[in-house]
């Protein structure tokens, strides 16, 4: 039994590798290196230096392998750049995910669990977000994780694929100390590369109507994140009762304030964030309950605000 997981390479991807061995699973992986690290995976794991838009390749290569089920992560995931980049967007994100799902078509694959996104809601107006709030994707990226899901909805009904769709936001930490976020965009690597290039961290707009007046989002640690992922593609092969829809979301938000203060604590740097003005768009909070993921996948926060940062600094890349 084997589970293919694209973008297996990537941050993410790599994680849920590695949790998926630590349980018994074998692993082949895809991914093209436009983002990932071929060092991430292991020697021993399958992998197969591909775009799943190169849907006969994947068909071809796939053959030699017996896969059970899919975990779906290889995307574009930068939904600022995406406002800029909307062609590239989708192309990677909606007809990417058309041709996974025609590959796994012709080599009878009947399960998937989809990596979509909180992006899916927009800027909601409500304290919590659960699965039931409405979703309002304000960029293309969240477009394109939204038809990703409808599709995959849409072959179920045609085909009877089994699936399940996470819905996740801030993902944080590293569970592995060779793993790390090189994301160009994500505020934890930003942070720890001011830092390491002795300059200040930005806070952009202190003036919100938070405890401590800067942004609250939920972050989750990626260690927790990829524990969901193998619990999902087992009761999806095991055909246990999953919803179409699962939130990962910590149920209480932290203010970048409180981050900035914790990388303090872990790094042992004395600093002051430089205070800019709010970026536009920006909504003073965002936090999503994990009820259902706790139900049904044993969604947890296992690490604290602490633990994320001071883990994420020391898997920071040297130099």
């Amino acid at each position: 039994m084997s589970i293919l997981v694209t973008g297996g390479a990537g941050y993410i991807g790599a994680h849920v590798v590695r949790a998926l061995g630590r349980a018994g699973l074998d692993s082949v992986v895809v991914d093209d290196l436009s983002s990932g690290h071929r060092e991430f995976v292991d020697p021993d794991v399958p992998f197969l230096d591909l775009n799943v838009l190169q849907g006969e390749q994947l068909v071809e290569r796939l053959a030699d392998h017996s896969i059970d089920a899919v975990i779906h992560l290889a995307a574009f995931k930068y939904a600022g750049v995406s406002v800029e980049r909307p062609l590239h967007t989708w192309s990677q994100n909606v007809v990417g995910t058309l041709s996974l799902l025609e590959a796994m078509a012709q080599l009878d694959v009947g399960a998937i669990v989809f990596s979509s996104s909180a992006a899916v809601y927009g800027t909601p107006d409500v304290p919590l977000v659960t699965e039931q709030t409405v979703t309002s994707p304000q960029s293309p990226y969240g477009e394109s994780k939204l038809v990703g899901e409808w599709m995959i909805r849409d072959q179920a009904v045609a085909s009877g694929l089994r699936h399940t769709s996470l819905r996740y936001f801030n993902v944080v930490g590293s569970g592995e100390p060779d793993l790390y976020d090189s994301s160009p965009h994500n505020l934890f690597p930003l942070v720890i590369r001011a830092l390491t290039q002795g300059q200040q961290p930005k806070i952009f707009g202190d003036d919100y109507a938070t405890p401590d007046g800067t942004c609250v989002r939920d972050y989750v640690h990626v260690a927790d994140l990829a524990l969901a992922h193998v619990s999902a593609v087992r009761r999806l092969l095991e055909g246990a009762d999953v919803e179409p829809v699962y939130n990962l979301g910590s149920g209480d938000g932290v203010s970048v304030r409180e981050i900035m203060d914790s990388v303090a604590k872990a790094t042992g740097i004395d600093f002051s964030p430089q205070v800019l003005g709010r970026r536009r768009g920006d909504p003073a909070r965002i936090v999503a309950s994990g009820e259902l993921a706790a139900r049904d996948l044993d969604w947890k926060m296992r690490h604290t605000l602490d633990d994320m940062v001071a883990s994420a600094w020391q898997a920071r890349p040297a130099g």
